[in-house]
């Protein structure tokens, strides 16, 4: 896509305007269906296995943020500033096969990814690197459900290129995003074994290419759909280690969106009606899961956290009908959406120590977004060419944290101006 062509001295002056709002700011696809079951009894320990945990591929916690800094260079830097001041070390971007290698694995394009990582890495920021998106030349159509309906020998190759160019540059990849969902999958059913071995191919490459770098399972989706359009996250999880998963990973990669409830609403409270995928704290269901197959030394990498305010009565379809807006009944006001993913950070300090590692939150919109698009109503940024700062942007930058055995307490006014220094933009 084109991108905004600005000068260098209008971009620094907008990025320090930027700066100063932002320092004064500072101070101050679900779906709603019963759970099916697989006949895998579901263990629940009270137990989760804190005292287990000895891989530390993060500190507990992490704190990240989804941004999208690929096709516009002229909003790239102020996007991470966003980040900078929110005090987030972590930032998740897409990094897409088909952005890559759009034609064939021997002609790729490693332009604008040399910028984003060379951008990252200028503002001190760690990179966490979604992989997917696959290109039309990889896509297959599996003779059986157990085959990938991807290029695994393809996949694998990018895999190995992305981590051998970036060596200790991009310290995680995040492999997939949500397979127990069949608009993930191509389209097909989505099926476990297959993704096994689609991760396999993705991590044997990275790490021989990189044996520093962490791989991340691919994000999960908490839903209740069954089969052909979906797997319960629970169901995929058990299916995921009956296929062998556990050499594959070093952090489980989770989705823990908290659809309408508080985070502290425990997944068995009554006004769920049985759908503990609904409540944030459903992360304890599938830790349990891993603490029931052995996997309790690994964390946890939340890769999608947040809470929507899409309060649209209705949407468009694919024809452009409109239709009864499928997000509405789980939407929250701003303020309810501030107060619920701080704390859902408190109350992961408070309690996942250390088994869980990276909380990524989402979104600092992309500027392309409109009122239209399902993302843009999560976004804690709005996505306008100016952007408009959510309240929850403001109380996530101030909030208290917990990293490994340190408490630092919520920061003040007075005291954001001194830790923030706005950074140039690169020369």
């Amino acid at each position: 896509m084109p991108t905004t062509t600005t000068t260098r001295p209008r971009r620094r002056a907008t990025l320090s305007i930027i700066a100063i709002a932002l320092l004064i700011a500072v101070g101050l696809l679900y779906t709603n269906t019963q759970t099916t079951k697989s006949g895998t009894p579901t263990a629940r320990p009270t137990d989760l296995g804190a005292d287990k945990v000895t891989n530390h591929a993060f500190p507990s916690l992490s704190y990240g943020i989804q941004a999208f800094l690929w096709w516009d260079a002229s909003v790239r830097g102020a996007d991470l500033e966003y980040l900078r001041l929110m005090r987030f070390g972590y930032v998740k971007q897409i990094f897409g096969w088909q952005d890559i290698e759009p034609l064939s694995p021997d002609q790729p394009d490693w332009s604008v990814a040399d910028e984003v990582v060379a951008e990252t890495e200028y503002r001190g920021i760690k990179l966490v690197a979604r992989l997917g998106k696959p290109p039309d030349w990889a896509l297959r159509t599996p003779p059986t459900p157990q085959d990938s309906p991807f290029d695994l020998q393809g996949f694998g190759q990018y895999c190995g290129a992305l981590a051998g160019r970036y060596k200790g540059r991009i310290v995680a990849y995040q492999v997939w995003n949500e397979p127990n969902l069949n608009r993930e999958w191509n389209n097909n059913p989505p099926n476990a074994a297959a993704y096994v071995k689609l991760l396999a191919a993705c991590y044997t490459a990275i790490k021989a290419a990189d044996p520093a770098a962490i791989v991340i399972s691919a994000g999960l989706a908490p839903t209740g759909t069954g089969l052909p359009i979906a797997i319960p996250d629970e169901d995929y999880l058990w299916q995921l280690y009956q296929a062998g998963i556990a050499p594959y990973y070093d952090v489980l990669g989770l989705h823990a969106p908290g659809y309408k409830s508080p985070p502290e609403t425990p997944p068995d409270d009554p006004s769920l009606n049985g759908n503990r995928w609904q409540a944030f704290r459903h992360v304890e269901d599938m830790r349990a899961i891993m603490v029931a197959n052995g996997e309790a030394a690994k964390q946890v990498a939340i890769l999608e956290l947040g809470w929507t305010t899409d309060t649209r009565e209705t949407i468009k379809d694919a024809d452009g009908k409109d239709i009864p807006n499928p997000y509405r009944w789980h939407a929250v006001t701003e303020e309810q959406q501030a107060q619920y993913m701080v704390g859902a950070y408190i109350y992961a300090g408070k309690h996942w120590r250390p088994w869980m590692g990276l909380m990524s939150a989402i979104y600092i919109g992309d500027r392309r977004w409109t009122p239209d698009r399902e993302e843009y109503w999560w976004a804690i940024i709005e996505p306008h060419f100016y952007p408009r700062i959510k309240q929850a942007f403001v109380d996530l930058a101030n909030m208290e944290r917990y990293i490994d055995d340190q408490f630092i307490p919520t920061q003040d006014g007075a005291a954001s101006s001194k830790w923030y220094t706005p950074m140039p933009p690169r020369q």
